[in-house]
């Protein structure tokens, strides 16, 4: 069978296999090197010009060109690159393309670090920033204008889980020529496929589903060649690269994504459909309810809801607090992606760095519990929360 004829599941197992076959080890080895050794000094000259990745590790790694390979394979891109983490990957890959005088827009709802990034550290830098809410596609099209050089999304938001028209807003931008590049780690691969809605850049952070173990961290953007390898150029320069032992971990996490992102839409979406009806809850947040004020653009650009959650239980922040100290199987923790179920409460962790207006214009309110399920039984993920929630 042809490697393209492959399902994706089974090309990220054995993508990495060379032809003809040989006598090799099942696993990539760990290339747990800073520098590599050349033959003579015109070979490391003309090693050090190809940004070859056994020159030194901070140009590249022989792990790491393998899981580059494997992410670039999952977003349908001609490449990737990894960073030392997901704010790394955001910052590197803006930095790269914005300048003192660029405009660029960046939705709203986003997620607290990379909000920071955009409205108090470009700026300083002489970026003109402006801010478009996700559902607004009006509000993206008068903003994007001739000399906006990047359109920064994220779908689905953190914590709120609102969509953007991700054609819509693509297509917009690239009819001013800007660039689109969209955090979409929410999704994974396996749920959405921007690139193939126009966007340019997918950024990931790695330490969340594409790592799904909770014991690395690490970025990734996934993109066209021309796109990537400028991001490498000030990656280099920057250096907030990977190590080649977070790049082993990551790449065994790829070889589970897809059987994992199944176990999390199935959990997220039971979770989401218990709590709609529950008496201590006002509100849920989850893509593929039915109730969801964007379920049918959830269904076109999503296969799946993937598996946060994020309900408004009744009686504000010490309602979520006491929820947050009852909890037994959930562990309370940032972070998602990971095997196991974690809890955080936004406004005390992930947007604590952002005003309490701020919140509010992102619909974070004091009470919002933000789930981030993993692979458990999801009837043993209802109990637990259902307990919880009688001590509310």
């Amino acid at each position: 069978m042809k490697q393209e004829e492959r399902s994706l599941e089974t090309r990220m197992i054995h993508s990495h296999r060379r032809d003809p076959r040989k006598n090799e080890p099942v696993t990539t080895p760990i290339y747990l090197t800073s520098t590599f050794e050349a033959k003579d000094i015109e070979e490391q000259v003309q090693l050090e010009e190809d940004k070859a990745d056994t020159f030194y590790t901070r140009y590249g790694n022989p792990t790491l060109s393998v899981v580059e390979q494997m992410v670039a394979e999952l977003e349908a891109t001609e490449a990737a690159v990894l960073f030392g983490s997901g704010m790394a990957a955001i910052t590197t890959s803006l930095l790269s393309f914005l300048q003192k005088g660029d405009h660029a827009v960046f939705q709203r709802e986003i997620y607290g670090g990379a909000h920071y990034f955009a409205s108090e550290i470009l700026p300083r830098y002489g970026v003109n920033v402006s801010w478009v809410s996700a559902q607004d596609t009006d509000g993206f099209r008068r903003a994007i204008v001739d000399g906006t050089r990047v359109v920064y999304l994220e779908a689905p938001t953190n914590p709120t889980l609102r969509l953007v028209d991700i054609h819509q807003v693509a297509t917009l931008a690239k009819g001013k020529g800007a660039l689109t590049f969209i955090d979409s780690t929410f999704a994974t691969p396996f749920n959405t496929r921007p690139v193939e809605l126009g966007v340019d850049g997918v950024l990931h952070s790695a330490t969340k589903y594409l790592g799904g173990h909770s014991d690395l961290l690490a970025g990734a953007l996934a993109g066209s060649r021309k796109i990537v390898n400028q991001v490498k150029s000030y990656l280099r320069v920057l250096g907030g690269v990977l190590d080649p032992h977070a790049g082993y971990l990551l790449l065994r996490g790829l070889k589970t994504l897809g059987m994992r992102v199944r176990q999390h839409n199935k959990n997220g979406l039971a979770v989401a459909q218990f709590l709609e009806e529950h008496a201590d809850v006002d509100e849920v947040f989850h893509p593929m309810l039915e109730s969801h004020p964007q379920y049918l653009l959830a269904r076109e650009q999503m296969v799946g809801g993937g598996g946060v959650v994020s309900f408004e239980v009744r009686g504000g922040l010490p309602a979520a607090r006491r929820f947050a100290n009852a909890v037994q199987l959930l562990r309370v923790a940032p972070s998602l992606g990971g095997i196991e179920s974690l809890l955080s409460i936004p406004c005390l962790t992930s947007h604590a760095m952002l005003t309490s207006k701020q919140r509010e214009v992102a619909g974070i309110s004091d009470g919002l519990i933000r789930l981030a399920l993993g692979i458990e039984a999801p009837e043993d993920l209802i109990k637990d929360i259902d307990q919880a929630l009688k001590s509310v």
